[in-house]
């Protein structure tokens, strides 16, 4: 019988014994061979013992081959006395004589070449005998080899053994019975097949007892089953993790919402000027706890069984800590010997009284109105009137000298701040009460704040340990059908999904800053652009919040939290939040190939923040407390109210809007699609795109119209395609431009009512038909932000805004053309139609006529 192992045993049990002798191996002598000839017509039969003497042909039977077959053996001889001329050669002979241990080499000449198929050497002691020689095991008197052994292959030498692992006989399962009525039922029928004498059915029997609990486990396993199933659609889950996960698939980001963020005064009692300390946590307001409180005071326990919100400063890694000035808690504006005086909507610089050399460019200020303007009282402040701005330039010399008002000396600063954070509202400075209050004059009632830190919403909690991750205990099962080829089984990687103790969890509003350096445009996430303005500070995509969670193992490397890992690579040290309904986070590493597993043992820790969602827009002065061990920090307070606080979304919102998410055009291959990606950034009304060939390439022309009138500069010209070379399609160049600006040139023939000065009509007119934001927060007419491209200029409403003007008796348009280019078209038709990439303007600006002109024709009135 011949058998199929995977240990032979049986070639050493022959060698250790004393007499018998057996086959070892065979070799081909192909490219070795001293003959060109004679390749692969030579067998070398290596044996266990020496070669017994006697051996003829007729004992060597060769048999197998496909196409050739019925080889037959020429001669044979022994390796260490080959056969003499004419039978061998000079150069076989000694090829045959160098070869190691040669009395135990038989050596076969066969009359010719085999093909690519297997044979069979077997060495007998008749032809067709199947009786071995003299002293020749059984088992090792044949060995099957090939004579092409040395040909190229394509295929694996390797043998193939053909025991194929037993077959697994599948269990009888009836998949009907699932709940535990039906799972008990299929128990207790199963029991008594196996044990017919079993009769006692009774809850104390030992047997009905392991029965009802294997129906108890089946039963919550199969409900595991049926929740698995219901996961398993965005139509029909209920876990949040389930959801989230599904609408990922459509890149839909589901987002658990925003902490809130306020700006934060920090009034200074005395001494030299310090960085903000570490360790600062604020709270809302609490009675009768005090304002400052040191970390491990008595005080501390009140407050924080009160249990208040907790905001802390929002600090940038690569920044330095803004500095604290005890000089800096309050400024008073300058008038320059001025009564009843304020600073108008759209105010972007004022004027200090003081010398204050330490304020520089990027602090934030926040203007505040501290009495009421008519009586003179704290009291009737207007809470509205308040404003943060940050700082583009200070400028506290002439020269080498203070700067000073010329009159009478008076130490001076003069401030700039950033365009965005112009005041939406007129800022009283100095006043006359009613008659109620004696008509005094009152000066500083409104003053700027300084010392201003951000906070943000969020307690943080630091070295909770989440334990260590397990040891594997399942393995992946063995999938080889060679019985011989066993190996040692694969671990399946442990779950851990270590949950966080308390929560919510922070989720810190994020934006994405681009860069160049070096030629190169690099981006970063940031929680604000410390280069922007104060109300930048404030602006973000909900969507793409960041958990505010850190973990570090036994060797102190630090893991971050990341929104999704489809971008992290296996070695990147990422993990995402996993946020139920109830609040509970649970975090989940990656798999090896997006984001790094770790290994089992590991042992990490968390920090992480507490407090998220729309609690933490507290209104005003609502902060009142701090902890720290400063003892130089008098008090805090947030004068401006917070905000930015955003409630997890919810899962219908998410069943809503995940299937639409695929809609979004996340590429722009057509004009269109590239005007309305332009749309997404900030500050732009509209955009315009165009596709020219210049002859090797497609060149893409953005014409943008900015929000103000704003010109498209370089600064924003950078920011512009760097947000579209993510979208731009591959061979297409994008140049960024100004739109095609339409003046226009504008007569109106006025009747003005009788009784009404003209002067006071004209200014009123100009005032609504005007390019600029009122007093009021209106704009004129022909503001920048009224017209875009190919917007269509209709006469109606420049009649309806003239004739809302009071004194306005009767209005008729005379003229209405392109500047520069007289037709009657346009007054005749009622309207002006403009190009694609136009859009009109009229600035009325003596000092760019070329910009629009508006002309008034008053009669009547005084």
């Amino acid at each position: 019988m011949i058998y199929t192992c995977c240990d032979e045993n049986r070639r050493a049990a022959v060698d250790a014994h004393p007499t018998l002798n057996g086959i070892d191996f065979l070799e081909v002598l192909d490219k070795d061979s001293p003959e060109e000839d004679l390749r692969q017509r030579t067998l070398l039969v290596r044996l266990l013992k020496p070669v017994p003497g006697g051996i003829a042909p007729h004992n060597v039977r060769l048999e197998g081959g496909e196409r050739i077959r019925d080889i037959g053996v020429t001669w044979v001889g022994i390796a260490s006395a080959p056969p003499p001329s004419p039978v061998t050669t000079q150069a076989e002979r000694d090829h045959f004589t160098a070869l190691p241990e040669t009395d135990r080499v038989l050596l076969v000449r066969t009359d010719r070449a085999g093909d690519f198929s297997h044979y069979r050497l077997i060495l007998e002691q008749a032809v067709d005998s199947q009786v071995p020689l003299p002293d020749f095991d059984p088992r090792l008197s044949a060995v099957a080899f090939g004579f092409k052994v040395e040909c190229p292959s394509d295929f694996d030498c390797a043998v193939a053994r053909d025991c194929s692992p037993e077959p697994r006989t599948p269990p009888d399962l009836n998949y009907l019975a699932r709940d535990y009525a039906s799972l008990r039922r299929l128990v207790i029928d199963r029991l008594s097949r196996q044990m017919p004498g079993w009769r006692d059915r009774s809850p104390a029997d030992l047997a009905t007892t392991l029965g009802e609990l294997i129906a108890y486990v089946g039963d919550l396993q199969h409900y595991q089953l049926d929740a698995i199933g219901s996961e398993a659609y965005l139509h029909t889950a209920r876990r949040r993790t389930s959801l989230r996960r599904h609408a990922l698939l459509v890149d839909y980001h589901l987002h658990e919402g925003c902490n809130a963020r306020a700006w934060l005064h920090v009034e200074i009692s005395s001494g030299p000027p310090f960085a903000l300390p570490d360790g600062l946590q604020c709270f809302t307001s609490v009675p009768g706890v005090p304002a400052r409180i040191a970390p491990a005071s008595p005080e501390a326990r009140p407050l924080r069984e009160a249990a208040p919100l907790v905001f802390e400063p929002l600090l940038l890694e690569d920044q330095p800590r803004p500095p604290l000035h005890p000089d800096h808690n309050r400024f008073d504006f300058y008038t320059w010997g001025d009564v009843r005086c304020c600073l108008p909507v759209g105010a972007t610089s004022a004027t200090l009284e003081g010398h204050w050399p330490d304020l520089a460019a990027g602090e934030v200020l926040v203007f505040e109105e501290v009495l009421g303007p008519r009586t003179g009282e704290a009291a009737d402040a207007d809470p509205a009137h308040r404003h943060a701005v940050r700082l583009t330039s200070v400028r506290a010399f002439d020269g080498a000298s203070r700067l000073t008002d010329p009159l009478d000396d008076t130490e001076i600063t003069e401030i700039r701040w950033h365009a965005e954070d112009a005041l939406p509202f007129p800022l009283c400075l100095s006043s006359e009460t009613d008659e109620d209050h004696s008509k005094e004059m009152l000066s500083h009632v409104s003053i700027a704040l300084g010392n201003i830190v951000l906070v943000d919403h969020g307690e943080r909690i630091l070295d909770e340990a989440l334990g260590r991750v397990p040891e594997a205990r399942l393995h992946y099962p063995a999938l080889a059908t060679d019985a011989c080829a066993r190996e040692a089984p694969e671990p399946l990687p442990p779950r851990f999904r270590p949950r966080l103790a308390e929560g919510p969890v922070t989720h810190q509003g994020q934006i994405v800053k681009t860069r160049l350096e070096h030629g190169q445009r690099r981006s970063e996430r940031l929680a604000f652009d410390p280069e922007a303005s104060a109300h930048a500070a404030f602006q973000w995509r909900v969507a793409e919040a960041i958990p505010q969670v850190t973990l570090r193992d036994a060797d102190d490397a630090p893991w971050s939290a990341r929104r999704v890992l489809l971008d992290s690579r296996g070695s990147d040290a990422h993990f995402v939040v996993e946020v139920e309904d109830d609040g509970a986070a649970r975090l989940r590493f990656g798999d090896a190939t997006h984001g790094r597993r770790p290994a089992s043992g590991t042992a990490l820790c968390a920090d992480y923040r507490i407090g998220n969602g729309p609690a933490g827009n507290v209104g005003a002065d609502s902060i009142a407390h701090v902890i720290t061990a400063e003892a130089r920090i008098a008090a805090v307070r947030n004068p401006l109210p917070a905000r930015g606080g955003v409630a997890p979304e919810s899962l219908e919102e998410v069943r809503r809007h995940a299937p639409q998410a695929f809609r979004t055009q996340q590429r722009a291959v057509t004009p269109a699609d590239y005007a309305e990606v332009t749309e997404r950034l900030a500050g732009v009304q509209r955009a315009a795109a165009g596709l020219r060939w210049t002859g090797s390439w497609y060149s893409v022309l953005v014409a943008v119209d900015r929000q103000g009138g704003e010109p498209v500069d370089a600064a924003f010209a950078s920011g512009a395609l760097a947000h579209l070379d993510r979208y731009r399609m591959a061979g297409h160049d994008l140049r960024i431009k100004d739109p095609v600006h339409v003046s226009l040139e504008i007569d109106l023939l006025v009747c003005v009512a009788p009784g009404t000065f003209r002067h006071d009509v004209r200014r009123a007119l100009l005032e609504a038909l005007g390019s600029r934001t009122r007093a009021d927060g209106t704009r004129g007419l022909f503001h920048p932000d009224n017209f875009s491209f190919g917007q269509t200029v209709f006469l109606s409403p420049l009649y309806a805004a003239a004739r809302r003007v009071e004194g306005v008796a009767s209005v008729q348009v005379t003229r209405f053309h392109r500047q520069g280019q007289e037709a009657p078209g346009p007054l005749a038709d009622g309207f002006m139609m403009l190009g694609p990439l136009e859009i009109a303007r009229l600035d009325n600006d003596r000092n760019f006529p070329e910009h629009g002109v508006l002309r008034l024709d008053l009669h009547g009135g005084l």
